[in-house]
């Protein structure tokens, strides 16, 4: 089986894939630091360096990788089901589960941490939550897709873990 968290960033996929990963006995893979240990660069020095058009290649090319994992769970990038087939992939390839916020919780979040999202670089305080609304209202479409949507605010390990046994033929 495989599980792929998706949402914006910051929305704790890959703290909440770790916990989730390790209840279950998974193993925990993260498509960003798949790409920054594959490449040996950080996903913002590559959208420095190079551009968002070539990480999204790459980005696609490490999600169809997961295909060949069984018992994982993958966090994906905030963008990465935005792109491509990648949102239909991930949904024939195993059970979404989208971590849906309230954009004023996100931005408390991402104020904390902004510098380490390429997308949000350079981005000033004021115009911050512009900038997310407007990436939110850009990416809903896509992660409402997701076979699951819970509250990303108020996790329950045991209950999400009952609304994926609940999609899937997974004991």
């Amino acid at each position: 089986m495989r599980i792929y968290l998706i949402g914006y960033m910051a929305s704790g996929k890959s703290n909440f894939g770790r916990l989730l990963a390790e209840h279950l006995g998974f193993v925990f893979l993260d498509l960003d630091c798949l790409f920054e240990q594959r490449f040996r660069i950080s996903v913002i020095d590559f959208f420095t360096k190079y551009d968002e058009a070539g990480f999204r290649k790459i980005e696609q090319s490490l999600l169809h990788e997961t295909r060949n994992h069984d018992d994982v769970v993958i966090a994906t990038g905030g963008g990465t089901p935005c792109f491509f087939d990648n949102m239909q992939f991930i949904r024939e390839s195993g059970i979404s589960v989208y971590l849906q916020w309230e954009i004023s919780a996100l931005i408390d979040r991402l104020r904390n941490v902004k510098l380490k999202r390429p997308l949000l670089q350079g981005i000033p305080a004021a115009e911050l939550e512009e900038r997310v609304s407007m990436q939110i209202d850009q990416r809903k479409s896509y992660y409402e897709l997701a076979d699951i949507t819970v509250d990303g605010a108020n996790l329950n390990l045991e209950k999400i873990i009952g609304l994926i046994r609940n999609r899937s033929e997974w004991p």
